[in-house]
């Protein structure tokens, strides 16, 4: 018998086979699964969506952070709101600027169960410079004092309690934790599924952002394949970013950067509408 698991999300879906299931449990807030694919080795299933794979991640998570992160000229503070399985934190501490990288996740289980599973991307965890705190992101951009240079937003789908990372009211909380030079990137799902969540989520951004941006990269294990994360910058234009050539990344790079942002995106998102 074969076993595949069914990533279905807005009348879409990707389906890849596994293996073999190496670990099942729920959490408080959500069922979490690790499985090994055939052909992506090991793969983090939250609610039966698949949040990454070993093969693949590298395209989600350098994309997320190195765009944001280079448009700073000097990163020093940095908040990831979500992101328990560590690959974006892994990324913002290649930057030497970073002092101090908190992470605020909401389910600890799925920290611990990405430690044992996939230490290749949790790896960041043990660095002196990385703070875990284990809450509700949502809540924490509203009460916080602290002031970051770069905010990233590192959520699951937007349904249930990850909703509110979407929200107007959130972003608004971004923009009063960041610096008055800061950056801040969310992902936003596909441009072809989902194309309301990205015109949604930009709008709010434009209204609070001097300069806003959609971008994208390509994940083969999302459904649609293509994916976007949309930016906001209080002062600096997202054309104009520091070179990284001395941080080791295996996608990202300047001229991937330049491109993800002039590959008319906007375009793809408004299709549906269109036609």
């Amino acid at each position: 018998m074969e076993l595949w698991l069914n990533d279905r999300i807005e009348g879409q879906m990707c389906s890849v086979r596994v293996v073999n299931v190496l670990h099942m449990e729920k959490s408080r807030y959500q069922e979490i699964a690790v499985v090994e694919t055939e052909n992506y080795g090991k793969a983090l299933v939250l609610n039966g969506a698949l949040q990454l794979t070993e093969k693949d991640e590298f395209f989600y998570h350098e994309m997320l952070v190195h765009v944001p992160m280079s448009l700073h000229p000097c990163p020093e503070k940095v908040l990831i709101i979500g992101g328990g399985d560590g690959g974006s934190l892994r990324e913002v501490l290649k930057h030497e600027s970073v002092k101090r990288a908190v992470m605020v996740e909401i389910d600890e289980r799925v920290v611990e169960i990405c430690k044992e599973f996939f230490p290749t991307v949790s790896c960041g965890f043990s660095d002196p410079r990385a703070e875990l705190l284990y809450e509700d992101g949502v809540r924490f951009v509203e009460e916080t004092e602290e002031r970051f240079d770069v905010v990233l937003v590192d959520s699951t789908d937007p349904y249930d309690f990850a909703e509110k990372l979407f929200s107007e009211e959130f972003f608004r909380n971004v923009y009063r934790v960041l610096t008055e030079d800061g950056v801040c990137s969310s992902q936003t799902e596909s441009p072809f599924i989902m194309g309301a969540l990205i015109r949604k989520v930009g709008s709010y951004l434009r209204s609070l952002f001097k300069y806003s941006a959609v971008y994208w990269t390509v994940v083969p294990t999302y459904p649609g394949g293509l994916w976007t994360f949309t930016l906001g910058s209080k002062m600096h234009d997202p054309l104009s970013f520091r070179s990284l050539d001395g941080i080791k990344t295996r996608f990202y790079s300047s001229e991937v950067h330049k491109a993800s942002l002039a590959g008319n995106i906007s375009d793809i998102v408004e299709m549906k509408e269109r036609t």
